[in-house]
């Protein structure tokens, strides 16, 4: 087994065994090293966002002082669902290696499948032309970094 995948596993155990969230356990390595590491916490904390891997990709951000993970492999206990994969993709991480699939997820209750290609039918713009001004004050700023 790889190190890093067990690595994974046993987050997923302690988050399970201590009552946080589901079975999703999660590590961030780069350069052969673990920076980075987490599990779903959402009943811990009564989040729906701390999935594991968003929590994995705090802990490395904070651990190496910056929002990009470039060049970083993310391993995770189950494959990644929308919300955790746009994280993944902001953080730039270079490659993900799961273990369970969507399917697996569905078996054990988790409705993931749902989030997959569906329409964002609850959604309305509004208010823009003001949000827009926000947006330029932004652009004008001569020292950013952008997401």
């Amino acid at each position: 087994m790889n190190e890093f995948m067990k690595a994974a596993i046993d987050q997923a155990e302690q988050g399970i065994c201590a009552g946080h969230g589901g079975p999703f356990g999660c590590v961030i390595v780069k350069d052969g090293q673990m920076i980075g590491k987490g599990h779903n916490e959402v009943i811990k904390n009564a989040d729906p966002t701390c999935h594991g891997e968003i929590m994995a990709i705090r802990d490395a951000c904070k651990s190496i002082g910056t929002h990009d993970l470039s060049g970083c492999e993310l391993y995770t206990t189950a494959e990644p669902c929308p919300m955790c994969r746009g994280a993944i993709m902001w953080a730039n991480i270079a490659r993900v290696y799961y273990g369970c699939n969507i399917n697996d997820t569905e078996e054990i209750g988790f409705r993931d499948k749902a989030f997959y290609g569906s329409d964002f039918d609850i959604a309305t713009e509004t208010d823009r032309e003001e949000c827009l001004k926000v947006f330029e004050k932004y652009k004008a700023i001569q020292d950013k970094k952008s997401y």
